[in-house]
Formats: structure tokens, sequence, C-alpha cells
């Protein structure tokens, strides 16, 4: 069940990520990595690219531009980002998108996570060595296989036995040996094979099972995305003496846990009703810089000023580059079936507007709507709005698709230059009518 959502496409801005993540709130500072001789000898049963791959210089421009770039600095998380063949563990017709920094399908309503959410979770995990990991929702097989040459052992556990049998099978292939697979619901994580010094868990309960915690060495890492269904806050635990020490490190959108820790959910979502958390950019997490709800921020900062249209903050958005993503996404259940519009509504400041790489990159809000399987989706854009040098409230409507029962929110330049500025952004729901609600089909 590896999978972020979202769509982190390099070239094109989308609702997504990028994408992602978030990802997350990063520094706006493009980060210059040295490229140092790496030291750590990688385990030898990791796969590694064949003189002649064909996908080398993507994985190359994925690791440099995707993911150092953006905040990743372990020099052996990096190192094994670039030798493991993401192409490997995605269908042939996705290959071509492999090595963008988005998250793919791969069946059973999961996919397969962005890259750069991979690395930040691998590098806040803290491999080593001699770690014993246990993995929750082994999905395509990719965490797993980019942790392998980072620890000692990976147990990785499935839910879906489809998905379990054929990323056992795809690592087997690869020549992975220190990886250990098992269909089965990752709540109730693998007693017989623990303690583990490292947990990583890549699916969202609403809780932390009790599970998972026992199971986890004294001294141990778990790194896990929790909450909601659309407002998860992904965390660190660290054991010590049998207690949990949590930091909060990124709000995240992650597929839920499903099994037990589903079944055991107190609070569902209402399509129904589609709203957005923390609209005004109020909340924030403890470092007091990074908003809560919202996720996979690129060039984004909270700013405190006194003409804030609402409270005391707001967002900015500021890109100096022609096509560098300055964004940030939310995601929101809406079910298209009772939903036939969305109004979209939020005050809007601009400035020092330039263009992008391709005429289509103007800053403004997008939405794209997923179907329940995640398998069908389309990208709805309001704006962009002309002059807006002051404070404005704007508006714009996007009809909502009758198999919708998701919808990502993505705020931005889209790869344009200059400063945005948000604050209160609002979905309003506009009901479908009876008529158009008996046409559904399931």
């Amino acid at each position: 069940m590896q999978r972020a959502h979202g769509d982190n496409r390099h070239h094109a801005a989308d609702a997504g990520t990028r994408h992602a993540p978030s990802g997350w709130r990063w520094p706006a500072t493009l980060l210059l990595i040295g490229w140092s001789l790496i030291t750590t000898v990688l385990a030898s049963e990791t796969a590694t690219a064949a003189p002649t791959d064909r996908y080398a210089a993507a994985r190359e421009r994925m690791v440099r531009e995707d993911i150092a770039a953006s905040g990743v600095t372990d020099a052996r998380v990096l190192e094994s980002m670039r030798l493991t063949l993401r192409h490997e563990f995605v269908a042939a017709a996705q290959r071509p998108l492999a090595y963008f920094d988005m998250s793919l399908p791969i069946g059973e309503r999961q996919t397969i996570s962005g890259p750069f959410v991979v690395a930040y979770m691998t590098e806040q995990l803290n491999p080593r060595p001699t770690d014993r990991v246990l993995e929750i929702g082994t999905g395509s097989g990719y965490q797993a296989a980019v942790l392998s040459p980072l620890v000692g052992m990976v147990y990785s556990i499935e839910i879906h036995e489809s998905l379990g049998r054929r990323a056992a099978a795809t690592l087997r292939r690869l020549g992975y040996k220190n990886i250990v697979n098992k269909v089965g619901d990752g709540f109730a994580g693998w007693p017989e094979k623990a303690p583990f010094d490292k947990v990583i868990v890549t699916c969202s309960p609403e809780a932390i099972p009790q599970p998972l915690i026992d199971q986890l060495a004294d001294g141990g890492v778990m790194i896990i995305p929790v909450g909601e269904r659309y407002e998860q806050t992904l965390v660190r635990l660290q054991k010590h003496n049998g207690k949990l020490e949590r930091t909060d490190l990124v709000p995240s959108l992650f597929v839920p846990m499903t099994g037990v820790a589903e079944a055991a959910r107190e609070i569902q979502p209402d399509g129904s009703q589609p709203t957005l958390g923390n609209p005004g950019f109020e909340a924030c997490l403890p470092d007091g810089t990074t908003p809560t709800a919202w996720y996979y921020g690129r060039q984004e900062r909270l700013v405190e000023a006194a003409d804030s249209p609402e409270g005391n903050r707001h967002l900015l958005l500021e890109n100096r580059e022609p096509g560098r993503p300055a964004h940030i996404f939310q995601g929101f259940p809406v079910d298209g079936r009772q939903v036939g519009a969305l109004t979209v509504s939020l005050d809007l400041k601009r400035s020092d507007l330039g263009r992008g790489q391709h005429p289509n990159e103007q800053p403004g809000v997008a939405v794209r709507f997923f179907d329940q399987h995640r398998s069908r989706s389309v990208r709805g854009v309001v704006g962009p709005w002309t002059g807006l040098a002051t404070w404005n409230r704007v508006t714009g409507r996007l009809a909502v698709p009758l198999w919708a029962r998701e919808g990502i929110i993505q705020i931005g330049l889209m790869g344009a230059t200059g400063r945005m500025e948000v604050d209160q952004i609002e979905l309003i729901a506009e009901p479908r009518t009876p008529s158009a609600r008996r046409q559904n089909t399931p």
C-alpha cells in the first residue's frame, strides 16, 4: 500500500505533488548538493542499472532536481534512489512517467508514492546497515527496494494479495535477497519477526496501531502518517523506555490503512459537503512555519501581516525561475452523485508576474477529480485573474464529474514567475439536480 497521493510532474504542475508529499514545506532556497564519493558499500543484493539502461539519465535528473533540490541530503539515501530502478515497479505503459516526481496507480485503488516522498521517509527513518525494518504496505515493492541496500533485513506486509504476490515476484526477479514478503493486515504487524529497529508505514490509520508500537524495539524509530482521511500528519516516533517521543514532520496525504484500522476509523469523510481544512492558513505545526492540512508545498511560506484579509497569517508563493513549481495542495472528499459543481473562492493578491516556460503556465487554482478507484481523473482550472495588485476576493466555478469521489486542490503560480499571496480559500458545493443523479451508474 505504498502511496502518497499527488502528481509531481516537473514540466507541468498538476493537482497532486511536486508535486506532492507533501510535497511538504521546504526552504525556498534551492539546496546545492555536492555529490561526494559514497564510501559506504551498498549491499550486493541491490538491483543496479545495467550499462545500457535507457532510464539512467532520467533517474539522475530525478535525484538531482526532485529529491536533492527539495531537501533530502543523506548521501546513502540519494545513492539508493539513483540505483533503484523505479520503472521496474510500474506498469509498462507508465514507464515513461517513472522518473517524474509523481505517484502512479498500481491497482487495488493503490499507488506507488512519488520518489521524493519515498526518499524523505527513508531519510527520516535514519536507516543503518544492521537494522531490521518492518514495512507496512508493500505496494509495488519500490520502498522496500530503496531500503534494501541501506539496512540488514526488510520485512514487508501487504494486505492485497495480488499486489503482495506481484511485488514479491518483482523483487525476486531483480535479485533482492534481504527482503521478506508477507500477505496480511499490517495493523497486526509481524510478531514472529519482532522486535524491529525501524518501522515504516506507507498508508494512514486514524491512530497509531498498538501492535506496531509493541513490536518496535526500545530505541527504535517509526515513520507513519496519522490522522483523518484528508488531514494527516507524517510523524516520527522514537521509543525510549517503552514510551514514544513524537515529532510532527509535515502534513501529508496517504491512502487509508485498510482492514482493522479502517473498520475502527471514527471520522469518515463526507463527500456531499466538500470543505478544506485550515482555509485561512492560521493553524500551523509546532515549527511555526508549516500550515496544517496543506501539503507538498514548493516555494511557499506563511506570512504574518496586519493586512491579511482573515486573521494574522496568509500564504505567500514566490518564484523567480520560469517553469519551477511554487504551489501547495490539499485533498478533500467530493461525491459527484450529490455535488454538481464547486465554487472556489479566495482572497488573492499578485505582483511582479512573469511568464512561465509555456503559455499555459499561469497562476491560478486547479482541482483534479478522481473516481473511487483513482483510475480515472480530470483537471479543472479557475483563473488566472487580471490585476489584483491589492487584496481582492475572487471566485471561479468548476463542474464536478458524476463519477468523482475525491478531489485535490492546487494553488500556485503554475510555472509563472512573481509573487502570489493567498488567504481564506473556500469551497462552496452546488447540489446536483435529481435528474442528473438518476443518471448515475455504479
